[in-house]
């Protein structure tokens, strides 16, 4: 496979060539020359009037539900939608039937995505079966590949058994994820406590319930002196709790979804079931302090918390609707769209950098000789987001008809690439 990219910015700030329009030629997988007016007749050439190209981008939190929920999307769908977004890594959650708590379940991951143009990595979970009540085989799982541990969609309730596995991974540099919600509080919600589940008479899920659990769990990471990460913070309060930490010194970092960004609770006056999300989306005020929180780097990196519902999961009443909404495809349209104050390199530092520090992934370079793994993207371009920009089996976007900015153009890993 020859590829060869003309006139691209390269947005890359290790790399020597960053800031600079080049062309790159990419050879059986491998960046083989960057420079001026490459020329190479054997190759596919990918030009545009203003292409960007960076190391490849990862997300955080995705679910593939493979295995048991293959309707609703697949290890091969799920690559589909993250390869459409730009993502060249995604790490999934554990929250499948049977669950990702055991070697062999980590090992169906890998040996299914393997020769693909994204990398899927396991998040092993933290408890048996996802039931919260014991430890899983973290360590059999983390010699497997696993790359973190979470109980995913499931928050953990138990003091003790977070605070058990916050010790468990000092042992291998490892990190836990944790979705900030105690459900003895927000178990019934519906939405966000506050005017608008009042003027639509639904049961809130208040602010509150996030924010006890990142006190507590602080805790237990100063304590435990280990490595912890929030995903899908979405109050005010969570930032400044976070800020806090951080200026302690406590080993803690955090992710915000694109869709905790950019909507509001008002949203929900028209009971659509596509905003349904858990945590759910809050109020104005509070998606201002995230975005300020990303503009000053107390947010690290983005979770676009992909989580995919057939058409049933939906279409009802909104009581009985799922939470959770597709988010792969659309997510760097709408972080350019609704974060115009935050410069363009360093969003894609959080997109390609930062968020493979905190667990510990090795560095991509765009350099001569390195391995090719890049994103390509229009990052002014504005379009309209429809369904069929949808790669995956499901399509449960609130973005549909929405105008975003930004658009990618394809990502390439290794030997494979999706153009």
């Amino acid at each position: 496979m020859h590829i060869l990219l003309k006139n691209v910015q390269v947005i890359a700030p290790s790399s020597s060539f960053h800031g600079q329009k080049q062309d790159i030629l990419i050879e059986n997988g491998t960046i083989r020359q960057i420079g001026g007016n490459i020329s190479a007749p054997q190759a596919q050439v990918v030009t545009g009037t203003n292409l960007h190209v960076s190391t490849g981008w990862t997300d955080v939190f995705a679910h593939f539900c493979d295995p048991g929920q293959e309707y609703k999307e697949d290890l091969q769908s799920g690559i589909k939608a993250a390869a459409k977004g730009g993502y060249t890594t995604v790490l999934i959650v554990p929250n499948t039937q049977p669950a990702l708590h055991t070697k062999p379940q980590v090992e169906y991951v890998l040996s299914r995505t393997r020769n693909s143009a994204v990398q899927v990595l396991p998040i092993g979970a933290v408890t048996k079966n996802l039931e919260g009540t014991s430890l899983a085989e973290m360590y059999e799982m983390e010699q497997a590949g696993a790359v973190a541990f979470s109980d995913g969609l499931k928050p953990i309730q138990s003091p003790g058994i977070m605070l058990k596995a916050l010790q468990y991974v000092k042992a291998v540099n490892g990190t836990v994820i944790q979705l900030p919600d105690d459900l003895s509080i927000s178990a019934h919600g519906l939405m966000h406590e506050g005017i608008y589940s009042t003027q639509l008479g639904m049961p809130g899920k208040p602010a509150i319930a996030e924010e006890l659990i990142i006190q507590r769990d602080l805790e237990l990471a100063q304590y435990s002196d280990s490595k912890l990460h929030f995903t899908g913070i979405s109050t005010r309060r969570s930032v400044d709790l976070i800020a806090e930490a951080k200026g302690k010194g406590i080993r803690v970092t955090c992710s915000v979804t694109p869709y905790h960004l950019s909507l509001t609770d008002g949203h929900l006056v028209s009971y659509d079931t596509h905003f349904k999300v858990n945590p759910p989306l809050r109020t104005a005020e509070d998606v201002k302090a995230l975005q300020e929180a990303v503009k000053y780097g107390v947010i690290d990196c983005f979770a676009t918390h992909h989580l995919p519902q057939d058409w049933d999961a939906k279409q009802v009443e909104f009581e009985y609707a799922k939470n959770g909404m597709v988010g792969l495809e659309s997510a760097f349209g709408v972080l350019r769209k609704h974060l115009p104050q935050v410069p363009l390199d360093k969003l894609i530092d959080m997109l390609s950098v930062q968020s493979r520090k905190i667990f510990n992934l090795q560095e991509h370079k765009l350099e001569e000789g390195a391995i090719a793994n890049l994103t390509i993207f229009d990052p002014e371009e504005e379009w309209v987001f429809n369904t069929s920009d949808l790669a995956g089996r499901s399509k449960n976007s609130a973005y549909i008809g929405a105008e975003l900015k930004g658009s990618v153009k394809g990502v390439i890993n290794g030997q494979y690439a999706q153009l």
